[in-house]
C-alpha cells in the first residue's frame, strides 16, 4: 500500500471515525458492543464506498438466542416448553423484495454448552416431499435452509419434509491457504466433490470466489421433521410441517478457526446465521413471490451472502 492509499485512512482516523469490519464507516454504537464476530473488508478500495451488498443494511434483522439448561428432544414436533416460550422470528419475507408471503413461516434459536438448536414452523396446506437421496437438489422442492457463517467460511444445511439432508461447506478462496483448510480431506482441491463457486444471483461479492465442498458432513448433527397433515396427499388440507435441528458446537471448529471465536459462544457473542424456506409454487400475480422466503431479505436471488444474514446474539439469560 503506498502513501496515497494510506492517506484516506489516516484522515478518517484523525476525524475519529472507526472502520467497521462489516465493510463500511461507522461510529461507536453503544447498542451493539464490539463482541460481534463479523467479516473482514475485502480490500481498502471498498471501505469508503457504498455498501456493496444487495440487502439494505438497515433492514438486517437481529435476534437474541437464549441459553437453556435442558436439551429438547430432536423429533421435529417442537412441543417442548422451551420452544413454546422462546421468541420466534418475524414472519418470513420474500428473499428478493422483502415483501409479505402467502404462508406463515417462522424460526427460533436456542443454545446450551453442547449444541445450537434451530426450529422452523411452516404453514403449508399441501405438504410435499419427493427427494430421498442425501445432497439431492432439495432447493427445487419445499425445504428449510440454515447457513452458519464464520469469518472465512460458511456452512449450508437443507432439509425437506421427508427429512432428507443437503450439506455444503464454502471457503473464501482468498483465505483457503492461510486458513489451512487443505488439512481437512473434505476441503482439498483434489477432492472431486470440491469445486469453485461464485454465488447464485450475486456474482460480484467483494471477497471473490469460494471453494465449495459437497463432501462435508456436520459432526454429530441431529435433525427431526414432523408433518401436521398427510404428506404428498392433496385430497385434504394440511396445517404444515416443523423442523428441529441440533448442531454440536464441536462441529464448528472450521467456522471458528479464523477469528478464534469461542465454542460454545460467550455471553453476548454475535454470529451471522441465515434461515430460509424455498417453495416450487409461487403466489399468483399481482403478488411478487420469488418462491424463496427468509427471515431477513437479501435483495437478490442468492442465499450465499453472509453480510445479509441476521445477527444472532447469544445470551446466557435463561428463558
Amino acid at each position: 500500500m503506498n502513501y496515497f492509499q494510506l492517506f484516506p485512512l489516516l484522515l478518517l482516523l484523525l476525524m475519529g471515525i472507526s472502520l467497521s469490519p462489516e465493510g463500511s464507516l461507522s461510529k461507536e454504537d453503544p447498542e451493539h458492543p464490539p463482541r460481534a464476530l463479523v467479516f473482514p473488508v475485502a480490500d481498502t478500495s471498498n471501505v469508503a464506498g457504498d455498501w456493496p451488498f444487495p440487502c439494505p443494511r438497515d433492514s438486517i434483522k437481529r435476534y437474541t438466542a437464549r441459553h437453556i439448561s435442558a436439551a429438547p428432544e430432536i423429533d421435529g414436533r417442537l412441543d417442548e416448553k422451551v420452544w413454546q416460550q422462546t421468541d420466534r422470528s418475524p414472519k418470513f419475507v420474500d428473499l428478493i423484495t422483502g415483501g409479505q408471503t402467502i404462508h406463515d413461516t417462522r424460526a427460533a434459536v436456542l443454545w446450551d454448552d453442547k449444541n445450537l438448536y434451530v426450529a422452523f414452523w411452516h404453514e403449508e396446506p399441501f405438504v410435499q416431499g419427493s427427494l430421498t437421496e442425501r445432497n439431492a437438489p432439495l432447493y427445487n422442492e419445499n425445504n428449510s435452509e440454515v447457513f452458519i457463517a464464520g469469518r472465512d467460511a460458511y456452512y449450508e444445511f437443507e432439509i425437506n419434509a421427508l427429512g432428507t439432508r443437503y450439506e455444503a461447506f464454502f471457503i473464501w478462496e482468498e483465505a483457503y491457504e492461510s486458513g489451512g483448510f487443505d488439512a481437512h480431506p473434505s476441503f482439498r482441491r483434489s477432492n472431486p466433490l470440491v469445486r469453485e463457486f461464485n454465488g447464485v444471483g450475486f456474482n460480484s461479492h467483494p471477497r471473490g470466489m469460494r471453494l465449495g465442498s459437497w463432501d462435508f458432513h456436520f459432526p454429530g448433527l441431529k435433525s427431526g421433521v414432523f408433518v401436521d397433515g398427510t404428506l404428498n396427499d392433496n385430497s385434504d388440507r394440511d396445517r404444515g410441517w416443523t423442523v428441529e435441528l441440533a448442531f454440536p458446537w464441536h462441529g464448528m471448529k472450521w467456522l471458528a478457526k479464523a477469528d478464534q471465536r469461542a465454542l460454545p459462544p460467550e455471553d453476548g457473542d454475535t454470529w451471522r446465521i441465515d434461515f430460509s424456506r424455498f417453495n416450487p409454487y409461487k403466489e399468483a400475480p399481482p403478488a411478487s413471490d420469488s418462491g424463496g422466503w427468509t427471515w431477513s431479505s437479501h435483495g437478490v436471488w442468492d442465499s450465499h451472502i453472509p453480510e445479509c444474514f441476521p445477527f444472532i446474539t447469544f445470551s446466557r439469560t435463561s428463558l
